[in-house]
């Protein structure tokens, strides 16, 4: 007891790791407007796995003994147990989640804490750690973008024969099958896991070693850390290291892009749940009500990812607004970087989430989508390329046609309606085969080429899918 009482009168003396050089206690509203230990103290797991790493490389380069690397090991993994279970006291005093861990340390083991910065600044410390967090975030991510597509896919599957109209300019345009919709979503998140894998492969690089901004003095084997970490490689230069945040950046951007697309699809299911289309229903569960008028049902969860987009585009202006007049090397402008960087991820995760079962229990209305085909004229285009086959002109084919269209429209009917005669009063070119290009079913089945919504076309996507997604 009395060891421990020494070793916490040894830290309330020490307050600050540069108490040395000042004469003045920190004020208190500065320790308050500095400290930053709520936002990053979810970096403690990643804190305490690069300084057992620190401490493992400073043993082998004969800084630290055998004892004295395996005592501090054994109170960081004490210090972490704490932390886990939510026992980990923290004091006004802590400024971040690295001071706090590193005084507590010194609690329980004594002045030998100290020695653990040795070869170190937090500079590259936080450097490490955010790398460190980030990496492992990204995984999760991917994880759970994967289980977006998986339900994406199982939906379209089970809709695999259902036609609906396609739209451009949010009018109706030609006829689609819905499955082939859905995929187009899958095909958009496949390329945001490239995009958050890209980010991944950069910023996989281990910049520990690198001191403040020059290096450092001891002849530690930065190779050998960056292995313990599983990092493939070392950052190359000392000033770069503490002061790259480039990653951030691209991690940003690329959850801006997984925010748009979540949002495109947010607007579909919006438009498609009202009144006006009823192409899906959306379950109760993921919807509200209205306080005032008994009869509603809100799109809360869509129209909450369609807002939460702005937002994470916001954290990416932020993080570009932060850096881009910062001098080398760390400046404490960086603190900031986290909170920007920690929200865009964690709005992100939880919008796929929420997206990913929402997505599960959306109810098609088959019947409605059918109806929907009817009327608008979407067969046209399919009467222009019958007559390009025919051997006319593209641009006279699709003047001709439009010329059908008006013709019809002035009737009040569909051009499948007008008569083979009446068709033939157009062009010569038109004969009785006419008739059945003009359906729904071969407009789609004659889009056979590779992206086509052809139905055989689009069941082959969807068993690729299936096999590269499992």
């Amino acid at each position: 007891m009395a060891k421990r009482k020494q070793h916490q009168k040894t830290a309330d003396h020490v307050r600050k790791a540069w108490d040395g050089r000042f004469r003045e206690k920190t004020h208190r509203l500065v320790e308050t407007f500095t400290r930053s230990v709520m936002v990053d103290g979810r970096l403690y797991a990643e804190d305490i796995a690069g300084s057992i790493a620190h401490c493992k490389t400073l043993a082998k380069a004969k800084i630290l003994t055998e004892t004295e690397t395996r005592t501090i090991i054994h109170g960081l993994d004490t210090v972490k147990r704490e932390l886990d279970r939510g026992q980990f006291t923290f004091t006004p005093q802590d400024e971040d989640i690295h001071m706090a861990i590193e005084r507590r340390l010194t609690e329980i083991i004594g002045p030998l804490g100290g020695k653990l910065h040795t070869g170190r600044s937090r500079n590259d410390q936080v450097a490490l750690d955010i790398r460190l967090y980030v990496r492992s975030y990204l995984d999760n991510l991917h994880a759970r973008i994967l289980d977006l597509q998986r339900a994406l896919v199982t939906k379209a599957a089970e809709n695999r024969t259902v036609m609906m109209p396609g739209y451009t300019h949010l009018q109706r345009a030609q006829p689609v099958l819905f499955a082939h919709h859905l995929l187009a979503y899958v095909e958009m998140l496949e390329r945001d896991k490239g995009r958050l894998r890209d980010a991944r492969n950069r910023l996989n690089v281990m910049p520990l070693g690198s001191g403040a901004l020059a290096g450092t003095n001891y002849p530690i084997n930065r190779r050998y850390t960056a292995e313990l970490l599983d990092f493939p490689a070392v950052t190359a230069n000392s000033m770069d290291a503490v002061s790259d945040r480039d990653f951030m950046i691209e991690v940003a951007s690329a959850l801006s892009v997984v925010m748009m697309h979540l949002s495109r699809l947010s607007e579909e299911l919006i438009l498609w749940a009202t009144q006006e289309f009823q192409f899906v229903d959306l379950p109760d569960a993921f919807c509200t009500g209205s306080s005032m008028m008994p009869q509603k049902k809100n799109p809360d969860i869509p129209e909450l990812v369609r807002g939460k987009t702005g937002r994470v585009y916001g954290h990416l202006f932020n993080l570009l607004a932060l850096l881009k007049a910062l001098p080398l090397t760390y400046n404490r402008d960086l603190q900031e970087d986290k909170p920007a960087l920690f929200d865009a991820l964690d709005t992100v995760d939880s919008s796929l989430e929420v997206m990913t079962e929402l997505m599960r229990h959306v109810q098609v209305n088959r019947e409605r989508l059918t109806s929907a085909l009817q009327g608008g004229g979407l067969l046209a285009t399919e009467l222009a390329d019958y007559l390009v086959m025919k051997g006319v002109p593209f641009r006279e084919a699709h003047g001709i046609t439009g010329r059908i269209v008006r013709a019809a429209l002035d009737r009040g009917c569909e051009v499948t309606d007008l008569s083979l005669e009446e068709l033939r009063r157009f062009s010569g070119r038109i004969t009785q085969d006419v008739l059945t290009r003009l359906t729904t079913v071969a407009a789609i089945d004659h889009k056979g080429q590779v992206g086509g919504t052809a139905r055989a076309r689009v069941e082959q996507r969807i068993k690729e899918l299936e096999k590269h997604l499992s």
